[in-house]
């Protein structure tokens, strides 16, 4: 089947590295690019997108970064949903006296305590760079402009962090997506924003969520597999994942997504 939409997850699935797409799947993407819209969906910031977006050549097509947070066309916010600065200022006084540090992200700005080897691989592999500054001030500078977070990358050492889940779900769980990316990785989002719902907000009048497939590899990507017309999980995907997915391709590592399409997707 012909589909008019192509929304991919990033890390895990179209990227076969950490950091950037393979020769293979800018090819297959190029076959079908003309007639399929090509979205890239991740819990990224706009910067550790635009590269990958720039080479696959689908600049002209929107962004949906922060797990559906903000969404970008070019320069233009399409919509844009982030945490409260009250919100942030709960999430960091539970913080205290723990090892955990905020990375607040706020559409292409990213803010961080201090380096650290998680903020290390995150420059490497997303390409971008961070504000070295202390929490408390960015916090106050983001009050006065009235701003929040699209994102918060809560790093913490692995007691640190078994210590907080439960305590914010507890807590704010009413007002924010918690998401435990690894056992020191703790990812926060607003709640009333998703991939699935981002990818909504872009439908055109013609369109409909059956017109649309999609490519993840992890549980904030299960709505959105289990929603479209058909949902491709990659081979190392989580297994809820691969269990709600209509297909299952090869590992990212092995050029999943560009297999798939190549198979079923060129004409």
């Amino acid at each position: 089947m012909k589909y008019k939409i192509l929304c991919s997850d990033l890390d895990g699935t179209l990227l076969s590295t950490k950091s950037d797409v393979s020769k293979n799947a800018i090819e297959q993407i190029n076959k079908i690019k003309n007639e399929t819209k090509i979205i890239l969906v991740s819990a990224r910031m706009p910067s550790g997108m635009r590269y990958i977006q720039e080479d696959l050549g689908i600049t002209e097509q929107p962004i949906i970064c922060y797990n559906g947070a903000l969404v970008l066309s070019g320069n233009t916010e399409l919509t844009s949903v982030f945490i409260p600065t009250d919100i942030l200022k709960e999430i960091y006084k539970l913080c205290n006296g723990l090892e955990a540090d905020l990375g607040l992200y706020f559409n292409n700005e990213w803010y961080v305590p201090k380096t650290s080897l998680r903020v290390e691989k995150e420059i490497k592999y997303t390409k971008s760079t961070p504000v070295f500054q202390d929490t408390e001030h960015t916090l106050s500078n983001w009050e006065k402009r009235n701003i929040g977070a699209h994102k918060i990358m809560l790093m913490c050492t692995k007691a640190s962090a078994d210590t907080l889940m439960p305590t914010l779900q507890q807590e704010l769980g009413v007002a924010l997506n918690l998401y435990r990316s690894n056992d020191t990785l703790i990812e926060i989002a607003p709640k009333s924003v998703s991939k699935l719902s981002a990818i909504k907000a872009l439908m055109k009048e013609d369109e409909t969520l059956n017109d649309i497939i999609a490519f993840g590899d992890n549980y904030n990507d299960i709505e959105m597999l289990e929603n479209v017309g058909f949902g491709v999980a990659v081979a190392n995907a989580r297994e809820e994942v691969k269990a709600i997915s209509n297909h299952i391709t090869l590992e990212n590592t092995k050029d999943g997504v560009a297999h798939y399409i190549a198979e079923n997707l060129v004409i």
